[in-house]
């Protein structure tokens, strides 16, 4: 026979949770995934893990985000799409930061956001078993994406060196080709840049001749 405390117990646990009970929700919050505050990440996710994806190409012609929207100069990407993760992003966003100091008013701008969470398993780990823990966030970033933006107040011709110094120095800190761009700056499809010469010449998909005639 059971005690009666350890009988009240047993019957507790095995009681089905009533609607006062706080019941688990599928909506989980990010800070159970980020490693260190001060990173980049999500207030909320969904599902805790994510397929690995593929880098999205605009095959529609799309566009759009290759041209800036906030800043007077900024870094757009010129080589192959890549996965940028959280650390990546924040430390060229502190670089530039660091290195603009001097310009009162000046702010940075970042156009893309690590929000899909990336699983790894350990070295030497046998197939099966379902899919790795969490590790880091991330971000899929395709060819001509801006990155980043700097901007906030009108910059004179004197500190214009500060800047391209600030992006030079971000730039070398990406694993990937990057290129610096202004307000006048062609926006870009793939590795082709969508000038004058070649809206005339080439046959350009829809979407695209609806966003240059806006």
């Amino acid at each position: 026979m059971f005690a009666l405390r350890s009988a009240r117990s047993l019957l507790a646990s095995c009681r089905a949770p009533t609607s006062s009970q706080n019941v688990s929700s599928p909506i989980i919050s990010a800070s159970i995934f980020s490693r260190n505050a001060s990173q980049l990440a999500p207030r909320q996710v969904k599902y805790i893990k994510r397929h690995k994806g593929v880098i999205p190409v605009p095959t529609g012609g799309s566009i759009k985000g290759t041209t800036l929207a906030f800043g007077e100069w900024g870094i757009r990407i010129k080589g192959n799409g890549v996965r940028l993760s959280a650390k990546q992003l924040t430390t060229v966003e502190e670089t530039i930061k660091r290195k603009i100091k001097s310009i009162k008013g000046a702010k940075v701008y970042l156009r893309v956001f690590p929000d899909i969470p990336v699983c790894i398993k350990g070295n030497e780990t046998r197939m099966g078993k379902g899919k790795g823990s969490f590790e880091y966030w991330a971000t899929r970033v395709p060819t001509g994406r801006v990155l980043f933006e700097i901007g906030g107040v009108p910059i004179r011709e004197e500190l214009a060196r500060e800047v391209d110094a600030a992006l030079r120095l971000a730039s070398a800190k990406l694993p990937v080709a990057t290129e610096f761009i202004n307000r006048s700056s062609p926006p870009r499809l793939g590795n082709l840049l969508i000038t004058e010469e070649v809206i005339e010449k080439e046959n350009l998909p829809e979407a695209t001749k609806r966003y240059l005639s806006r």
